[in-house]
């Protein structure tokens, strides 16, 4: 069973690995990959259990243990809910939410199945979209008393957006709706509907009961007009994506090294197609070409390896290659670049914010990603586009996407492990957002850097002095333009070549078009990074005056210049000081309501964690800490290029 991006930070199945040892003992069978998902209480592990039960796949003192406990008369006949098998503790059944995947296998005479039970609180929609990652066949429940809900429609989007070709609609509770076949004809017909929205191969929907067992294992007769096939039937009659034999090879690498002087090997697990020996590979994103000499696997030397195996590889020859990189066939290429569009499903409860720094992870490689656009968002109930400025919690975007450096990938279309990836949170290392990748931009393959023959550091020489940043951050009127504005007098004084970059200045021109909303403020500084990195590649000292309120683009904007030309300078001013000082009255306009998403009080404010310089401006005249910003520089720099 290969692996998926979306598995990371625990969210995956701890049996994932004992699928190849399935397939080795059971040859004669195919292996077909489940999610069970909905709403809460439509009946998931209800299901589920009683597919293991019903194809022995449980023990049998267990069964009979839990018909004693568990078992009560309905209809002339004991019924048992069998969800207990998955649910977990009983403190976990009443509160009727399953947070975690629960991993289940069982078996028929054509089959065996791996079926993920998915959580269907709203909550845990994340840990549904990782077992979807995985799965061939999305299994949709819904409560015939309910119908299609707009959780339905997000599992069935998101089931789609990560690959699962087939998707059945299970109509359970029918017993609870006296098998009516107008109301499951009803709740089909709409479904159908929306499957025409998604990229399904196939799509069905089957009425059935998980507490009475109609139309699981064997037809009802119960509901006489359905001549459908019952649930496992159309589990061993689904055609397997007739695209994974014809995959082509490609591994990320995960390590490479030499453990001993004589052997280098890089480590991966084969994400699709095959490997064998003497092979022509290339190494991504350098295009280096290199030639198997030997594969290794768990049971040692090996001819060739599947999708799913853990390998080493040994080259013939010196090659280039390592962590983050990824192996393709020669014959056929991924591509390379540092733009792409792409979906992605939003996991935190802090929105996404256009222009934000995020680390995005590949299978093995990682890089800084902002989305640069969030061209809409898509609308769960008609399932098409809407304008948005941020993705919230379960959203999913349609983005376009930068990555500092340019890594190989593939549409996830062609490749469900290298065109999918994970976003990281810089601070938190919170799993925030999942996406798949559509395509590469365009712009991302023909337009390059233009390297010029006099560079910054010649800049700066002519001038005499070494070009830095001096960004001051803190509270709106804790002081940094006055200070910024005497550093500035102080360094003009002994001859050296500055700019103030100011906050307030800025917004009469190259930011006029920005309101004080987070994703405006994230777009403020990022307009503002850039130029300051523009006027410091002049050769200038620039120094920034900004209240620039978040980590995350402070950190950007230190990340864009190089090592120790970025000053962080915090003018540490409490907010009862800034108040009594605001001469504009801004504190007070905003208290009394006139302005929205003020700095300190309706809008956080991220003080820095390890400033180079911090002033505090409660106890000090702006004279004072401006010297104290020039003591700095005399000391920790030199005076001239």
């Amino acid at each position: 069973m290969s692996s998926s991006p979306f598995q990371m930070h625990g969210t995956g199945p701890a049996a994932a690995g004992t699928i190849d040892d399935l397939l080795a003992l059971r040859q004669d069978k195919d292996l077909i990959r489940l999610v069970f998902c909905g709403s809460v209480d439509d009946g998931k592990s209800s299901l589920l259990g009683r597919l293991l039960v019903e194809t022995r796949s449980v023990f049998d003192d267990q069964i009979a243990e839990s018909e004693k406990t568990f078992g009560r008369t309905g209809g002339g006949e004991q019924l048992i809910d069998w969800s207990f098998l998955l649910d977990g503790l009983e403190s976990e059944r009443e509160q009727r939410i399953t947070v975690d995947v629960a991993y289940r296998r069982f078996e028929s005479d054509r089959r065996i199945f791996i079926a993920a039970d998915a959580p269907g609180h709203e909550k845990y929609v994340r840990n549904m979209a990782s077992a979807a990652s995985l799965a061939d066949v999305a299994v949709i429940l819904v409560d015939a008393r309910k119908g299609i809900l707009v959780q339905t429609r997000r599992h069935a989007y998101i089931a789609s957006m990560m690959g699962c070709r087939h998707a059945i609609l299970a109509v359970n509770k029918m017993d609870s709706v006296d098998f009516a076949q107008n109301v499951f004809e009803s709740i089909g017909k709409r479904f159908i509907d929306l499957s025409k929205l998604l990229e399904f191969e196939n799509t069905q929907a089957i009425p059935l009961s998980a507490l009475t067992g109609e139309n699981i294992i064997d037809a009802t007769e119960a509901m006489p007009w359905y001549s459908g096939p019952a649930l496992l039937e159309l589990l061993e009659r689904v055609q397997l994506d007739s695209r994974q034999s014809a995959a082509v090879f490609r591994l990320p690498v995960q390590y490479a090294g030499h453990p001993i002087p004589e052997f280098r090997g890089v480590c991966g697990t084969v994400a699709s197609g095959r490997v064998e020996r003497n092979m022509r590979i290339r190494v991504y994103p350098s295009g280096e070409q290199a030639e198997v000499a030997r594969i290794l696997d768990p049971s040692g030397e090996a001819f060739e390896a599947r999708e799913g195996r853990s390998v080493t590889l040994e080259f013939a020859g010196d090659v280039d290659a390592g962590r983050g990189d990824l192996l393709a066939c020669d014959e056929t290429t991924p591509d390379v670049a540092d733009q792409f569009a792409a979906h992605i499903l939003w996991m935190d409860t802090s929105a996404m914010l256009p222009e934000r720094n995020y680390i995005l992870r590949f299978a093995a490689a990682s890089a800084n990603a902002q989305i640069t656009d969030l061209v809409h968002i898509v609308d769960m109930e008609s399932l098409k586009g809407l304008a948005a400025k941020k993705l919230e919690f379960n959203e999913v975007g349609y983005c376009k996407v930068a990555l500092d450096r340019a890594l190989p990938f593939d549409p996830y279309k062609v490749n469900r492990t290298t065109g999918a990836f994970l976003l990281i949170d810089r601070f938190t290392n919170a799993t925030v957002g999942a996406g798949t990748i559509l395509f590469a931009l365009r712009r991302a393959t023909n337009v390059f850097w233009q390297t010029m023959v006099v560079d910054k550091g010649a800049r700066a020489r002519l001038k005499g002095q070494h070009q830095r940043i001096l960004w001051f951050t803190g509270l709106s009127g804790s002081g940094k333009s006055t200070i910024a504005n005497l550093v500035e007098q102080k360094l003009h004084a002994e001859g050296i070549h500055t700019y103030v970059l100011d906050g307030d200045n800025l917004r009469h021109g190259l930011n006029r078009d920005l309101g004080f909303t987070d994703q405006d403020r994230v777009e403020n500084v990022r307009r503002v990074a850039h130029v300051a990195n523009l006027m410091v590649d002049a050769g200038l000292v620039v120094l920034v005056a900004l209240i620039s309120p978040f980590r995350s683009e402070r950190q950007m904007a230190r990340e864009l210049a190089e090592d120790n030309e970025f000053i962080e300078v915090f003018v540490d001013t409490p907010m009862a000081v800034c108040e009594q000082r605001d001469t504009k009255g801004l504190y007070r306009r905003a208290r009394d309501g006139e302005l929205v998403n003020f700095t300190g009080l309706d809008s956080p404010y991220e003080a820095p964690i390890a400033p180079e310089i911090v002033l505090n401006g409660a106890e000090a005249d702006p004279e004072t800490l401006a010297d104290q910003v020039i003591a700095y520089l005399h000391s920790a720099l030199p005076r001239t290029a």
